[in-house]
């Protein structure tokens, strides 16, 4: 079984099995683009492949070109434009531009810095691959190099036209607390979002795998559980119980990590209290600002899938934004 959830990690497997492998990414896209930038395609010397740059509109092309690019060694930098009725006639809403850089492994991507990337990602670390799309050069970076970047996920060529930028963060994670109704219509969107769901509730008769089939779910107390989860800058977490004597140590530990994002269901009332607690524990009002309570987006929403959507939507605007 191939492996298509990590396509840097599939092309040094094949390249290791002797298969000859190039590697095609989306560099830059104009209009109506089916792909996003940073977007994989892995091609092997047979022509066997994983991964898209178009969402089916030119794979063949860049596997012509790809396999070119194995015979002598070079990158290949492509243009491609898609109009509205071939988008059509692949089953796309529209059309749009793309650019890809072909890169065969070995050669114009060292075997080496790609062992190193797949190597960063395994270990969770944030780490950008840096290539001169004139000249090339390969490097890695760490998030430092281009912080706006690795907030925003956004890979992309920087402004002298010519450096591109492939942002390799750590996986999203969503930290829930409290299995509740809420919770229940909160963890799939999360998962449809891109995050890795976790759900922390001690109490069995809420966690259990009939109320989240297949999901993760901890029955150890928040402080416990986050303390083993360590949260970090790719973690939004979210309490749900009402409960202070589980709500407030998973709270506490995420004022205490660097998390993106900290909202607590509770009316204003709720939350002045919970404030109270927390300056009590020592915690300062530039700690407390950081929390979204009441949690959500004002979306006008009462029942739990509507509060989930206006969580989901919070969650969303302070990783995209910052806010």
């Amino acid at each position: 079984m191939t492996d298509i959830t990590d396509l840097p990690r599939l092309a040094l497997n094949w390249h290791r099995e002797g298969r000859g492998v190039a590697v095609a990414t989306v560099v830059e896209t104009w209009g109506s683009a089916p792909r996003a930038v940073g977007s994989h395609l892995v091609i092997d010397a047979d022509g066997a492949m994983e991964g898209s740059v178009s969402g089916g509109c030119v794979e063949g092309a860049v596997i012509v070109e790809a396999l070119e690019a194995l015979e002598d060694g070079k990158p290949r930098l492509l243009d491609y434009g898609v109009s509205d009725d071939e988008a059509f006639a692949v089953g796309l809403a529209c059309g749009g531009t793309i650019r890809v850089l072909v890169e065969p492994v070995g050669t114009a991507l060292p075997a080496d810095l790609l062992e190193k990337l797949v190597a960063a990602r395994s270990r969770i670390e944030p780490v950008a691959y840096v290539t001169d799309l004139e000249t090339g050069g390969a490097k890695l970076v760490g998030a430092d190099a281009y912080p706006d970047r690795f907030r925003l996920d956004r890979s992309g060529v920087e402004e002298d036209g010519r450096t591109f930028v492939a942002i390799h963060n750590p996986p999203l994670r969503m930290i829930v607390v409290g299995a509740v109704h809420i919770a229940q219509a909160l963890v799939p969107m999360a998962r449809a979002c891109g995050y890795a769901p976790v759900i922390l509730d001690p109490r069995a008769a809420f966690g259990s795998e009939a109320r989240f089939p297949g999901e993760t779910i901890l029955d150890a107390w928040p402080d416990e559980a986050m303390a083993e989860l360590k949260p970090d800058t790719r973690t939004a977490v979210v309490t749900l119980t009402h409960d202070p004597k589980l709500d407030d140590p998973a709270i506490m530990a995420a004022l205490r990590s660097d998390v993106f994002y900290l909202g607590c269901l509770g009316s204003t009332r709720t939350h002045a209290k919970r404030v109270a607690r927390l300056h009590e524990a020592g915690f300062t009002e530039e700690d407390i600002a950081r929390i979204h309570a009441p949690v959500g987006l004002d979306l006008g929403g009462r029942q739990p899938a509507e509060i989930a959507v206006s969580v989901m939507a919070e969650v969303t605007q302070s990783l995209r934004k910052g806010s």
